[in-house]
């Protein structure tokens, strides 16, 4: 059974999809962009700022679904630029404190909104 996770505390989704689903002790969580969720707008400029919002979302979708940080085990993160690779894991290690996730990083040609980050994730309870 497929359950949708939707929350005023992450930016709707700017497509036809959700912001997450669940299914068999499985979160996938669609790509996160970093919308600040409370204006509707892209504020962050920089990389770092970008990531941190995407995480924030990320994580209030995790909330939302009674998840935890813990709990995801693969991100998938675009970047517009690798250079910004460096700045981006930095932000990223604050999140992922401990037992850090699998991931993968590219680097994309364009991203929606032409943001500078994107991050999709999995959990599993």
């Amino acid at each position: 059974m497929k359950r949708i996770i939707q929350t005023q505390n992450a930016p709707e989704a700017i497509g036809p999809y959700s912001q997450a689903a669940e299914t068999n002790g499985m979160l996938f969580i669609s790509g996160q962009v970093p919308i600040d969720p409370v204006s509707g707008t892209i504020t962050a400029r920089d990389i770092r700022e970008q990531t941190k919002q995407v995480l924030k979302n990320m994580e209030a979708i995790l909330n939302e679904a009674d998840y935890l940080i813990s709990d995801v085990i693969k991100c998938t993160c675009m970047l517009k630029d690798l250079n910004d690779f460096q700045a981006m894991n930095e932000v990223y290690g604050d999140f992922f404190k401990e037992n850090p996730p699998a991931r993968a990083a590219f680097e994309v040609a364009r991203l929606p909104k032409d943001v500078l980050i994107e991050i999709e994730a999995i959990a599993v309870k």
